[in-house]
């Protein structure tokens, strides 16, 4: 067992006492140990003369030609939902230089699409005030738009995920619309209602955030945006549910997903009054998903006729600039190497993915 869950040892322990090691988040010593105690590794004559950080890349566990690239650890907030604080501690932002030095490693190593990754994105340096680092032996500031234009130059496909929707992010959207980073950004907005999004501790004006969408489509028509959402908060009413529903057909977002509230142990959340029945909370996501699932659909459909760029994730499988691996949709199409782009013109759409032809 590792990662977050890691961190409670006794726990798991008590209930899961057959559990062989349990090491806590980034400690891949510990687990590497933990396995090489139970599963002895064989000596391998070549294998075992290539330094643990070749070519200065680590121990990456993507396919080759797509890697996530962490650019902080932590997070500030403390969303009322959410345990990750209390167990990865605040924001701590990594040197630029050391995060462009990775990716640089990255892309000399074959790698054709960065994912940027962390708990806050778009808080980058806030921990160490925007602190100037050196890129190429050049000054560069620790923060996300500066380090979005670092990694523009490197001539890959470069993804957004996690980003807090600070005033700031507005920034990267014309980076996006010069195709310096890919005209995609995963913003999580939990909630539209301004009660719920208070209770939540999430920024509590749904109006300003269409306006904002309305604003980056307008810089960049080709942004696609990905959410996600809580359904059955507690204390959520009918009404507050039917206002997120209403938000959802304003927005238009292309990518969403929904949760029903879980109590997840530890969360402040818990203590929250008007707790809803499992029933409930889980009619209201399937509610939320039928109407967003309509919504993709069309969302998809807009791009039937259309010649889209596709990186080939596998024979006959790919995906377009506004498809994130894991978590979104792809195209299918006959053809095509791991690793490279093609063109493929679009014939089809269903509710999550596009078919069409190499051209």
């Amino acid at each position: 067992m590792t990662g977050c869950l890691g961190s409670k040892d006794d726990l798991i322990r008590t209930r899961h006492p057959s559990v062989l090691a349990i090491t806590g988040p980034h400690d891949t010593p510990g687990v590497m140990n933990a396995v090489h105690a139970h599963l002895p590794k064989p000596h391998d004559p070549y294998i075992d003369l290539v330094p643990a950080s070749f070519s200065g890349i680590g121990i990456k566990l993507t396919p080759r030609h797509y890697a996530y690239l962490k650019i902080s650890e932590g997070c500030n907030h403390r969303c009322t939902f959410c345990i990750i604080p209390s167990m990865r501690g605040d924001l701590v932002s990594r040197p630029i230089g050391e995060v462009v030095q990775e990716a640089e490693n990255l892309v000399k190593a074959g790698v054709k699409e960065l994912l940027v990754i962390s708990q806050d994105t778009s808080a980058y340096g806030v921990d160490v005030k925007y602190r100037t680092g050196f890129v190429r032996g050049k000054p560069l500031k620790t923060r996300m738009v500066e380090l979005c234009r670092a990694l523009g130059d490197l001539g890959v496909w470069v993804r957004l995920h996690y980003v807090y929707p600070y005033p700031h992010v507005d920034e990267v959207i014309p980076l996006m619309a010069e195709g310096k980073i890919l005209p995609y950004l995963d913003v999580p907005f939990q909630h539209a209602s301004p009660r719920i999004l208070k209770l939540m501790k999430r920024p509590a004006n749904a109006e300003k955030v269409l306006d904002r969408v309305r604003a980056w489509r307008a810089i960049c028509p080709e942004i696609t945006i990905r959410s996600t959402f809580i359904a059955g908060f507690p204390g959520e009413t009918e009404a507050e549910f039917e206002e997120l529903l209403g938000f959802l057909e304003e927005a238009q977002l292309d990518r969403v997903g929904c949760f029903a509230y879980s109590p997840v142990e530890g969360a402040a959340a818990n203590d929250l009054p008007g707790a809803l029945p499992d029933e409930v909370r889980e009619e209201r996501r399937r509610r939320f998903m039928e109407t967003q699932e309509g919504i993709s659909a069309g969302r998809l459909k807009s791009k039937v006729g259309k010649t889209l760029d596709v990186l080939v994730d596998e024979p006959g499988v790919g995906r377009s600039k506004a498809d994130a691996p894991e978590i979104d949709g792809v195209v299918h199409f006959s053809g095509g190497k791991p690793g490279e782009f093609v063109k493929v013109a679009i014939d089809r759409a269903d509710a999550h993915d596009l078919h069409g032809r190499l051209v």
